[in-house]
């Protein structure tokens, strides 16, 4: 059905791959526009879907067609290195440098300054919400497929100390994996051998697969719309150290205004007890918030609002 579509986009007929995306992106869109709909009223959250919707259907539909079009590495502009975790892999690399010359070049390049560089930057300036909540495809996919069922997430104080563990350790276990691959590499294979493979391949299955699709996304109507970007995502993990210690973003409360309705902590998608800090009039500045707005959207006295401060360097 797909291969007309296919071989315009790419050039070849559609495969299991192709399939997945096409849906995908047509799941994001169709349930964006519903999303639009239902907050017609709020223009944050009207750009902030355009913004996804965007990204999923050009960056990461798209490009990668026109580029496998044009002969080039079928590449996902709008996701890098810890989340797409291969493109900083050694045989990764290799392939990118050694088959594509310039282009090839260019892609490892924009990896790497996007991994080390950009999202550093950008998650000190606007928090992780540039990220979670205006680009990534797993964070569109949950703010339209998964809207129905963000009041889902658990809020308690047990599902915080899991998810903290559970989140640090994936990235923990990405990122020697990445420093075990390069340094195997660096020895011609000496070190792992033929298990360098295997490793990359049970973190592929286990956490890619396993975790942030099955789990992550087939889960929603039990654990809520964000399983895989609050309990697994290791890109969501580093953007919440620099968003909880050193960024400018925050969610300011009036608690002098707040009536307790509880409407704020029933919608966070990320389990957090927004109720709890507005009653305070504490500000918000947690390392799992995507900044999604939905707090302040649903608050009917305007407690809520998503600002940036001036915390410095």
């Amino acid at each position: 059905m797909l291969d007309p579509l296919s071989i315009f986009l790419r050039g070849r007929p559609a495969d299991q791959w192709f399939l997945y995306g096409f849906s995908y992106t047509a799941l994001v869109l169709a349930m964006g526009i519903r999303f639009m709909y239902k907050y017609r009223g709020n223009a944050y959250q009207q750009w902030r879907t355009v913004s996804v919707m965007f990204f999923q259907l050009v960056f990461s539909f798209l490009i990668p067609a026109w580029m496998m079009m044009m002969n080039q590495p079928e590449f996902y502009f709008s996701y890098f290195w810890p989340l797409k975790y291969e493109y900083l892999f050694p045989d990764t690399v290799g392939w990118f440098t050694g088959n594509y010359a310039r282009t090839g070049v260019f892609l490892v390049f924009w990896g790497a300054v996007m991994s080390f560089i950009a999202v550093p930057l950008l998650t000190w300036y606007f928090g992780k919400r540039w990220y979670c909540s205006w680009v990534c495809g797993c964070g569109a996919l949950a703010e339209t497929v998964g809207d129905p069922y963000r009041s889902l997430s658990d809020k308690s104080l047990g599902a915080w100390k899991v998810e903290r563990w559970m989140i640090h350790s994936v990235l923990l276990i990405i990122v020697l994996l990445t420093l075990l691959l390069w340094i195997n590499s660096r020895e011609q294979g000496t070190i792992l051998g033929s298990y360098s493979l295997i490793f990359s391949k049970t973190y592929s299955f286990l956490i890619g697969s396993m975790f942030s699709g099955v789990i992550g996304t087939g889960f929603y109507p039990i654990f809520g719309s964000r399983v895989w970007c609050r309990f697994g995502c290791p890109q969501a993990a580093i953007m919440g150290i620099i968003q909880r210690r050193w960024s400018r973003f925050r969610i300011t409360t009036n608690g002098g205004q707040c009536i307790s309705c509880g409407n704020c902590s029933e919608y966070c998608e990320m389990g957090i007890d927004v109720k709890s800090y507005a009653q305070r009039g504490e500000d918000i500045v947690r390392a799992s918030c995507v900044g999604c707005g939905i707090c302040s959207a649903v608050c009917p006295r305007g407690v809520l609002k998503l600002e940036n401060g001036t915390v410095s360097l």
